[in-house]
């Protein structure tokens, strides 16, 4: 948190220190004092809570040189100074170097309390920012990247932690949006292939022309306009992790070659005859029926054997409902560390439009809402549009009970959460029983 943040005054004048900290109190901000730039730099560190007033004109080593080291130690750190009629040009200079504000003796306390909070509205941001790069950091490779605490979700994970122990190729089925990239780098990571490379082809969006060099590589000569020998993705992920998203798309010649790579585990080069073998595990996925589109004679159904020797399938977002307030959060955190801003709060009745909209863009859309929203764009987007529905097909209607039931999984699920599986707390905050909470989180299936 950053509502402990403090002032550290360093000043040899009392008196002025006096002022200084009445001034400062009065306002409810913390202060503490130093009367040197020697007895201050004991109090410093990369990560304190608060900023630094300073005078110039200090016994020893005087307000520049601190300031200088500061900058060296933590330049986000605010550093306000107070400057005497004759410092005005080194203030300018300070401000150059990196000083954050300054103020000219004498000064009011409205001038001094004004500084002081435009300083610490600065520090409150960054401090926020790096608690939250810290705490995304912190995270375990699969519950990082696959998130969520629905039954399906769980199910994911203990699906993908079994299979990433193993090298057999997988097929990863889901809607568009689903985070189908995420979990085959999610087998990747959590692998013993995570030293290698994580290569990823969209083949929906290679032409036919450059597929076969695209992934098998070429010799010197081996067409017009093969210069030199080229690696091609295939080889260039032996070791680690090939993922061929969209894999409906590869031309049916393609498909041939790749089975055959995957029977044999060895490739040729285009315009050579010389077998390389490689070791890389194939990650495939699709967000149509590949069976479907075998029987239509559209994909080899011997390929399609071939990658779904264990197969993935990811929930939509709609099958999901009680993980959209988690992910929202995280997605807002994201957001906000990247672009240094700080995460905002959602308005009433906000939550209830997140978990009633129907998500057509899944995962991937709730990202964007999130990232607008931190950018103050949120009203003009899905699912909080002026307009409710527009642009967007109707949730399917449910049956009253299974909405009831499912609205009131979410609530608790959300409660657990914000009160850390503390059931005491979340009893109060529902403002139930707590053998009634204990009966519905047994039956909605949300105990640990």
């Amino acid at each position: 948190m950053t509502d402990d943040l403090k002032v550290l005054i360093v000043e040899d004048d009392p008196d002025i220190v006096l002022g200084c900290e009445q001034a400062l109190q009065l306002e409810g901000i913390a202060t503490e004092s130093a009367p040197s730039a020697e007895k201050a730099r004991a109090r410093l560190g990369r990560d304190f809570r608060g900023v630094v007033v300073s005078d110039i004109r200090l016994p020893q080593m005087d307000g520049m040189a601190f300031l200088q080291e500061i900058m060296r130690t933590d330049p986000e750190l605010p550093v306000v100074l107070i400057t005497g009629h004759g410092d005005i040009s080194m203030a300018v200079q300070a401000m150059k170097d990196g000083a954050h504000d300054f103020i000219q003796k004498p000064f009011t306390p409205e001038q001094l309390v004004g500084a002081v909070r435009r300083a610490l509205d600065k520090r409150r941001l960054v401090l926020e920012v790096r608690d939250l790069r810290s705490q995304l950091a912190q995270r375990d490779a699969i519950e990082r990247l696959v998130m969520g605490r629905a039954p399906n979700m769980r199910q994911l994970r203990e699906v993908l932690s079994g299979l990433a122990a193993s090298s057999v190729d997988v097929l990863i089925h889901g809607e568009t949006g689903t985070g189908k990239e995420l979990v085959a780098r999610c087998l990747h990571e959590a692998s013993p292939r995570s030293k290698g490379h994580f290569v990823a082809i969209n083949c929906g969006g290679l032409p036919d022309t450059l597929f076969d060099s695209e992934m098998f590589g070429n010799e010197a000569g081996a067409f017009t306009g093969a210069g030199k020998r080229r690696i091609g993705k295939l080889e260039h992920a032996s070791g680690g992790t090939l993922f061929l998203d969209e894999i409906e798309s590869m031309p049916m010649a393609m498909q041939i070659k790749l089975l055959r790579v995957l029977q044999e585990r060895v490739l040729e080069r285009l315009g050579s005859n010389t077998l390389i073998p490689i070791d890389c595990r194939v990650v495939a996925a699709t967000k149509v029926d590949l069976l479907d589109l075998c029987k239509q004679g559209k994909f080899r159904e011997d390929l399609y054997y071939r990658l779904s020797i264990a197969t993935v399938d990811l929930p939509p977002l709609r099958e999901r409902r009680e993980d959209v307030p988690l992910l929202f959060e995280h997605f807002l955190m994201l957001s906000a560390a990247r672009h240094q801003l700080p995460v905002p709060e959602l308005a009433p009745g906000q939550l209830q439009q997140l978990l009633g909209y129907h998500w057509p863009g899944n995962v991937r859309e709730l990202r964007n809402v999130a990232e607008r929203a931190v950018l103050g764009i949120a009203a003009s987007a899905a699912p909080f549009a002026a307009k409710a529905g527009e642009g967007a097909e109707p949730a399917p209607v449910q049956a009253l009970a299974a909405a009831v039931d499912a609205f009131e999984r979410t609530l608790i699920a959300e409660a657990l959460r914000q009160h850390g599986g503390n059931l005491t707390r979340t009893a109060e905050a529902l403002r139930v029983p707590k053998t009634t909470l204990h009966d519905k989180i047994r039956r909605h299936g949300l105990g640990s």
